[in-house]
C-alpha cells in the first residue's frame, strides 16, 4: 500500500476549514426488490433471486415497489422534510459489471423528500444541527467478487464472480447540505449524524440498518478551504463506509491527508477513495464523475409517483417516537445523566434497558447488569451486547432473584455465565450449580459461631468497640458458605453474638 503524506490532525485545523457531505444509502427490509418480485432474502444461491425484470433483459417492465415508497415517505417525515407532491424516477447511465441494465433507476432533479434537517448530539451534550438536502429512491447493484488478488479488489485479481441477487433491492439515499462549522469536530458530528440516522431509520422499522452486513452505508465526502473564506475546496468521496468508528476515522485521515497535499502546494483530485479498516486510511478510487456524466434522463417505463397529501399527513401521524426524543424521556425516567445516557446510546443498551424495565426488572438494575458485568463480557467477546446468549428477560429473571434475596451480586455474576454459557435459564443455572442465598439461619448461626471462634483476636476487637472489624469476620463466613450467604444478615448474626450494637 502507498505511503500517504499526513500533517498532525491540530495543523490541519490550525489552517483549515472542513467542509463535510454525508450520503447514507439505507437498504430497505421489504420482502420483494424495488421495481419486481423478486425476493430479498438474504443468503439465497448465487443468482437465484433473479427475473427479467431485474436482470435488465429485453421487453421487461418494472413496477414500483409501494413498500418502498411509503417507507421512503416515513424517512422523509422523520428527518424533518418536504414530502413531494409529484415526483419521477430517472436512468443513471453508467456501465459496471455488477449492474445488468447498465443504468440505476434512481431519482434525478425531482427527490421524493427534500429540505430538511437532523439534530445530533454529541458526547459533550452539544446539540448539532445537520441540514439535509435530499432522500431519494433507488435501487442497489449486484455484488462482485474478485478471486485471486491479495485485496480482494479487481486489481491482480485472477476472475470475478458476479451474484445478481442484490440488483434492484431497494435503497434509500439520504443526501446532506454541506456541513459547515463543526472544525474540529467535524469527523465526531459525522460519526454522531450516522449513528442518530441509523436509530431513526430502526425506529421507523424500514430496514434493520446494520452497517456490517452492508444495509446501511456512509459516503464521506470531504474538502478543506482555508480559514477564514467562504469557495468550498475539491472533494473527496470515501465510498462505502461501514461502521460508525469508521466514519470518524475516514474523515479525520482525509482532513490530514488534504491539509498536506495543499501545504505541499499541491492540488486535490475530485475522486472515488477506499476505506481501509486496519489502519484507517484511504486510498484511491477512481476519478468521480460529474451529474452530466451520467446522462441522466426520466425513466420511460415507470409512471411519477405522486403521494396525496392525506396519505403523507396519515403516515406522519403513525411516527413512532423518535430516538432523540425518547433517549430524553428515559433519561427523566430513570434519572440519570446526559453524560450516562449516552455512555449507555455508546454501548447499544438502550433497547435491551427497556426490554429488561419491560419484563420486569427496576431501571437502576437492569442499567446495572447490562453497562457492568454483560457490558464487561461484551467487550472481551467483541460483540455487541445483543449478541449475547441472554435475554433481557432473563436479566430481569436475574435482578428479581437479586431483590428477593435469592442471590447476591457475587452469585448473579455466577449465574450470567451460566446463561452465556448455555446452561439454561437463570433457574436452571442457580439449581444447577447449588447457587442460591444461604439464608436458613441456623446454617448462618453455625458458620458465624465457627468464624468467631476461629478469629478470637478479632471478637475481642469487635467487643471492644472495633465495630469496623466485622468485615474480617463476614469475609469468613462467606468464605465458608462459597459466597452464598446474605452478608448483611450475616453482620447482624456477628454483632448479635458478640453483644455490641451495629
Amino acid at each position: 500500500m502507498t505511503v500517504t503524506d499526513l500533517v498532525s490532525y491540530e495543523d490541519a485545523l490550525a489552517a483549515y476549514d472542513p467542509v463535510m457531505g454525508l450520503e447514507v444509502h439505507v437498504e430497505l427490509g421489504t420482502k420483494t426488490k424495488m421495481f419486481c418480485g423478486c425476493s430479498t432474502t438474504l443468503g439465497a444461491e448465487p443468482n437465484s433471486q433473479t427475473c427479467p425484470t431485474c436482470l435488465g433483459l429485453p421487453g421487461s417492465l418494472p413496477v414500483v415497489n409501494a413498500i418502498g415508497v411509503e417507507s421512503a415517505v416515513k424517512i422523509g417525515l422523520a428527518l424533518n422534510c418536504s414530502i413531494a407532491e409529484w415526483c419521477r424516477f430517472a436512468r443513471k447511465n453508467y456501465f459496471y459489471p455488477d449492474m445488468p441494465k447498465n443504468f440505476q433507476t434512481s431519482q434525478y432533479d425531482e427527490p421524493i423528500a427534500f429540505d430538511g434537517y437532523l439534530d445530533v448530539q454529541l458526547e459533550d451534550g452539544e446539540v448539532f444541527r445537520v441540514e439535509i438536502e435530499r432522500a431519494h429512491m433507488e435501487e442497489d447493484t449486484g455484488k462482485s467478487t474478485h478471486v485471486g488478488g491479495a485485496t480482494g479488489r479487481i486489481h491482480g485479481a485472477r476472475h470475478s464472480l458476479l451474484d445478481y441477487n442484490r440488483a434492484g433491492i431497494p435503497l434509500i439515499e439520504i443526501v446532506t447540505k454541506p456541513i459547515e462549522g463543526a472544525g474540529e469536530r467535524a469527523p465526531e458530528v459525522a460519526k454522531a449524524y450516522v449513528a442518530e440516522l441509523r436509530e431513526l431509520i430502526k425506529a421507523l422499522g424500514v430496514s434493520e440498518a446494520r452497517m456490517e452486513q452492508g444495509q446501511m452505508r456512509c459516503d464521506v465526502n470531504l474538502s478543506l478551504r482555508p480559514n477564514g473564506t467562504q469557495k468550498f475546496g475539491t472533494r473527496s468521496e470515501t465510498k462505502n463506509v461501514n461502521s460508525l468508528r469508521s466514519v470518524e476515522r475516514a474523515a479525520r485521515f482525509e482532513i490530514q491527508r488534504h491539509a498536506a497535499v495543499l501545504s505541499g502546494g499541491g492540488t486535490i483530485v475530485q475522486e472515488t477513495r477506499h476505506f481501509h479498516e486496519e489502519d484507517g486510511s484511504t486510498t484511491s478510487g477512481r476519478i468521480k464523475e460529474e451529474a452530466e456524466d451520467y446522462r441522466y434522463f426520466p425513466e420511460p417505463d415507470l409512471v411519477p409517483v405522486a403521494p396525496s397529501r392525506e396519505w403523507v399527513e396519515e403516515l406522519r401521524g403513525r411516527l413512532p417516537e423518535l430516538p432523540r426524543l425518547r433517549r430524553n424521556r428515559l433519561r427523566e425516567e430513570w434519572g440519570i445523566s446526559e453524560h450516562d445516557m449516552q455512555s449507555i446510546l455508546n454501548a447499544g443498551a438502550v433497547d435491551l434497558i427497556v426490554a429488561t424495565v419491560e419484563a420486569g426488572a427496576d431501571a437502576a438494575a437492569a442499567r446495572k447488569w447490562w453497562m457492568g458485568e454483560l457490558a464487561r463480557r461484551a467487550n472481551e467477546d467483541g460483540v455487541e451486547p445483543a449478541a449475547l446468549a441472554i435475554t433481557p428477560e432473563q436479566v430481569a429473571r436475574v435482578a428479581e432473584l437479586v431483590a428477593k434475596g435469592d442471590l447476591n451480586d457475587k452469585l448473579a455474576r455466577q449465574v450470567i455465565e451460566g446463561v452465556l454459557a448455555g446452561e439454561g435459564t437463570p433457574d436452571e443455572v442457580v439449581d444447577k450449580r447449588g447457587l442460591k442465598v444461604v439464608s436458613d439461619e441456623g446454617a448462618l448461626g453455625t458458620a458465624v459461631d465457627e468464624a468467631i471462634a476461629a478469629n478470637a483476636a478479632i471478637a475481642d476487637k469487635i467487643r471492644g468497640g472495633k465495630v469496623a472489624a466485622a468485615g474480617a469476620l463476614v469475609g469468613a463466613v462467606m468464605k465458608a458458605t462459597r459466597g452464598q450467604a446474605d452478608a448483611a444478615r450475616v453482620r447482624e448474626l456477628i454483632l448479635e453474638k458478640l453483644g455490641v450494637e451495629g
